[in-house]
């Protein structure tokens, strides 16, 4: 129970964490906007200024005007454009400033530029005030996170055997994962594929037929027969895991005044990846009558179980529910002479 409460204390963290980082992405995503239309607003000046300088020299290859009144013009146009620049940059800074104090607004999407010339005859300006509509700069969400939870059959694979030769209950076996997941859209423009990460505490759950119980003789683990009739026989590993997965699957995008994103709701999605990590503990629970009384043993040991853990898993879903199975490339036990692997089906939510 203790490992559980830690598990569950840990997701919760997790939680408070990825509110936490969101904010900050926000934050960090909207000064790196600022700090680019600075350099924008340089080389804009910059190119302003060039024109300038090319009209001046026609006009004097035109002699429309003399070579001093031309030095002169280009001064003031260079000096123009450097005021311009001073300017610019300062409304840009005082915004950085002021988003690392306050921090982000979502609804305060739109940047004001102060430009001049002839800039102002584009769509968006007005009296040399440059306006970033929204639909040129929407506010965009890549990277979403979700709790994850699943729940379902667990059983093992052993070399030479079917699932219908199991030594554990197919009913009785079970297995439970929670955890926290990141998923990031892949391409820029599109929401096809995406990449799906995180990390997820699994409890997987053996229990034995034929009144049996795992013994570690030393050189190896090995199920035998206990002395008395077992009320209950369970053997169970607890382990830390990071699951990847490459998503796919279509989704509609949604576009606001100043946002857009893409939904997955009502959508068919696809997950293959997998997993790898290390073993937390194992331990077996015992009941069963001796002399009249009820006795209940809790046995943790190591049992000769590996302790790296990996392997392969896979979902396909619709809206938060999906038919998700994993499998332990790694054996369950470390020297056995015939090699068992742990494999798990059931239901998978990600409440995204």
């Amino acid at each position: 129970m203790k490992t559980i409460t830690y598990c569950i204390a840990a997701v919760l963290w997790a939680i408070a964490m990825s509110f936490s980082l969101a904010q900050e992405t926000d934050q960090e995503n909207t000064i790196e906007f600022l700090k680019a239309t600075k350099e924008r607003i340089i080389n804009e000046e910059k190119d302003a200024l060039k024109q300038e300088v090319e009209r001046i020299n026609r006009r004097l290859e035109n002699e429309e005007i003399s070579y001093e009144e031309a030095e002169t013009l280009k001064n003031e146009a260079a000096e123009k454009r450097a005021m311009n620049i001073e300017n610019r940059l300062a409304i840009v800074d005082n915004k950085i400033a002021l988003i690392e104090r306050n921090g982000v607004d979502e609804e305060e999407n739109n940047i004001v530029v102060i430009g001049f010339g002839k800039d102002d005859e584009s769509e968006g300006s007005l009296f040399g005030i440059q306006f970033n509509k929204s639909n040129e700069r929407k506010y965009d969400r890549r990277t979403y996170s979700d709790f994850v939870l699943a729940v379902g059959l667990n059983n093992v694979i052993t070399k030479g055997e079917s699932l219908n030769d199991s030594d554990f209950k197919i009913g009785g076996s079970r297995f439970a994962e929670i955890g926290w997941a990141w998923k990031t859209r892949v391409f820029e423009e599109s929401n096809w594929l995406r990449f799906k990460y995180g990390f997820s505490f699994q409890f997987n759950g053996l229990k034995p037929t034929d009144n049996r119980y795992f013994v570690d003789t030393g050189s190896q683990t090995e199920l035998q027969e206990f002395p008395v009739d077992l009320d209950k026989s369970k053997f169970r590993m607890d382990n830390l895991v990071f699951p990847v997965h490459f998503e796919v699957g279509p989704s509609k995008k949604i576009e606001g005044e100043n946002y857009f994103r893409y939904s997955t709701y009502n959508k068919v999605k696809v997950g293959i990846g997998g997993y790898a990590g290390f073993k937390l503990s194992s331990r077996q629970k015992l009941k069963y009558t001796a002399d009249g009384e009820d006795v209940k043993e809790k046995l943790k040991a190591e049992y000769n179980t590996n302790n790296f853990i990996y392997g392969l898993s896979a979902y396909v879903g619709w809206r938060e529910t999906a038919l998700y199975v994993k499998y332990d490339l790694n054996t369950l036990f470390k020297d056995n002479p015939v090699e068992m692997r742990n494999i798990s089906l059931g239901l998978r939510f990600d409440m995204d």
